[in-house]
């Protein structure tokens, strides 16, 4: 499986402008490639109390209409970021577009010093079939809290999708929990971070692959990159073949597992089940 990580830079409280650089990225992607994945609120960049009304739109508006297009026409999957209306209310979310629809829609769970006041929290972890796999996403913050990827592996999830938008000085902090996640749930890892400038802050790139083992597969530096990374679906299997955390741990998570028909699962984090 291909997978690309575009570390690139946008631009907050511009969506017609990043959209523009997403449509391009995902022009260059490699014809044989499955998922480009892109940072955390890619689309919007980080929204204000004061401008999020007017740059947050909803999962089937315009801007990933258009993105869902690009997908079909490149038959491409895409997971990218997004300021989310939805009821007056807004969220940091995460989409996955196939090439077939919209297959995951994630809201941010656990919400940062400056999501706070802009976003209302996500009450699910969501996990979605793509291409024979398990396939789940988190946010930035997200994983810091063990609990979060775990919660994932219970649903199933054989890959790790996180769309990140961490600043400095707290860039090492994702590059090592990604790693411990990994290797705790058994599952593939990719980490997409902004690079570059925005409101003040530094973003340091640095994303990166991790393989179930919690073994490196490919990094990226702090400049904006697009990189190709293979993925040996094996080592899977290899990984959980002696031992497996996700049936053989003694502590289980507060909440509970749900499906719908067609296979959509989530666990509910406040005990929501609809």
């Amino acid at each position: 499986m291909r997978i690309e990580l575009a570390q690139l830079p946008c631009e907050d409280g511009h969506p017609e402008a990043n959209l523009a650089v997403a449509l391009a990225a995902i022009d260059r992607a490699r014809p044989d490639s499955d998922l480009i994945v892109f940072p955390e609120t890619f689309l919007s960049g980080f929204p204000t109390p004061q401008n999020v009304a007017s740059i947050a739109e909803p999962v089937d508006g315009a801007a990933v209409s258009r993105l869902a297009a690009a997908a079909r026409d490149k038959r491409l999957s895409i997971a990218i970021g997004l300021a989310e209306a939805r009821d007056g209310r807004f969220f940091n979310t995460t989409v996955l577009l196939t090439p077939e629809g919209l297959a995951l829609s994630y809201r941010k769970a656990h919400l940062w010093a400056s999501d706070q006041g802009v976003f209302s929290a996500g009450d699910r972890i969501e996990c979605c079939e793509w291409r024979g796999l398990q396939v789940g996403a988190l946010i930035c913050y997200d994983i810091e809290f063990p609990e979060s990827a775990r919660a994932l592996a219970t649903l199933g999830a054989e890959v790790l999708l996180v769309t990140d938008g961490n600043m400095d000085p707290y860039g090492p902090v994702h590059r090592r929990a990604i790693v411990a996640r990994a290797m705790e749930n058994q599952m593939y890892a990719v980490l997409v971070n902004r690079c570059g400038g925005g409101d003040g802050h530094q973003f340091p790139g640095e994303s990166v692959v991790v393989d179930p083992f919690g073994e490196i597969v490919a990094e990226c530096g702090a400049r904006p990159e697009q990189r190709v990374v293979e993925l040996d679906l094996s080592v899977l299997a290899r990984a959980r073949a002696a031992y497996d955390y996700r049936s053989e741990r003694r502590i289980g998570l507060a909440g509970s597992v749900h499906q719908a028909e067609g296979g959509r699962r989530w666990f509910a984090i406040d005990g929501q089940s609809d």
